[in-house]
This record gives structure tokens, C-alpha cells and sequence, in this order.
């Protein structure tokens, strides 16, 4: 993880959803997110993070592409098909490329962050207004969703 600025966060505490089957990385992440002031769920594989994401219903998800038992596309379909636009979608992934972005935003995602994390990166996302009419906004400005 690259951590360009390490300090807690003094936007809006979210919920949060981590979906990632590297226990370490889970970890890690979690602690992460955590020390920066954000409530933080976490879920080995894709069913456990469905379920949890339609009981939790989180300002945030980071799902990793590479699940067991439902791969992190499915994830992604499944939640906005549940929940909307409510929850801000991440994938959070070691696949890059032309290919994998079409697949993130044909998924559903908002946004397509590669491994290894880059805070700066990942913030605006974690300080983002509801979505309003399918449009994320931080402050004055929208944000670019994996499907612009």
C-alpha cells in the first residue's frame, strides 16, 4: 500500500465493506481503514460479502475481482441490483488493462483501483456525496465512474 499522507480522515465517517479473500491483505486494510476513522466490515469471499452488503447496506464496498465461491463481477451485479446506487462500488484488483476496466464498469463498479492500494486514490471515493441520479460528487466536483 502506498501511503502518500497518513492521518485520519476529516471527511464523514463511512461504512465500509471489504470483500478480499488474502487474509493478510484483509487485515491490513481493515486496520487501515479503521485507524482512518471509518466503520469497517469485512468478507472472505463474494457470497459472504453479498450477504453482508444487503445487511450492512454500506457507503462503500472494495471488492476484489478475484473471489471465491462468486467472483467479484457477480458481486458487483448482485449488490447494485439490490441495493442501487446507495453504495459507492469499488473493485480493488491486480487485473489491469482495457479489458478489465470494460468488465468492471460493464459490473457495475463506480471505480477500478489497482493492487497495491493507493491511498490518494482510494480517499475521494471514501469522501463522496451519495450518488444523486447515478452522479458521485466530492465537493465542487464530480468524480470520474469506471463507466465515463
Amino acid at each position: 500500500m502506498l501511503l502518500p499522507s497518513f492521518r485520519r480522515s476529516a471527511g464523514p465517517r463511512r461504512r465500509v465493506l471489504l470483500i478480499e479473500d488474502n487474509p493478510d491483505g484483509r487485515e491490513s486494510l481493515r486496520m487501515l481503514l479503521t485507524y482512518l476513522g471509518h466503520n469497517v466490515e469485512v468478507a472472505a469471499d463474494g457470497e459472504e460479502g453479498v450477504r453482508k452488503a444487503l445487511s450492512v447496506v454500506p457507503d462503500v464496498a472494495l471488492v476484489d475481482i478475484g473471489l471465491p465461491r462468486m467472483d467479484g463481477y457477480e458481486v458487483a451485479r448482485r449488490i447494485r441490483a439490490a441495493l442501487g446506487h446507495t453504495t459507492v462500488l469499488l473493485a480493488y484488483t491486480a487485473y489491469d488493462g482495457e479489458e478489465a476496466k470494460g468488465r468492471v464498469a460493464a459490473a457495475g463498479f463506480d471505480a477500478h483501483l489497482i493492487k497495491p492500494l493507493d491511498l490518494s486514490e482510494l480517499t475521494p471515493w471514501l469522501e463522496a456525496e451519495p450518488a444523486r441520479d447515478g452522479v458521485l460528487s466530492h465537493g465542487d466536483a464530480q468524480l470520474q465512474t469506471a463507466s465515463s
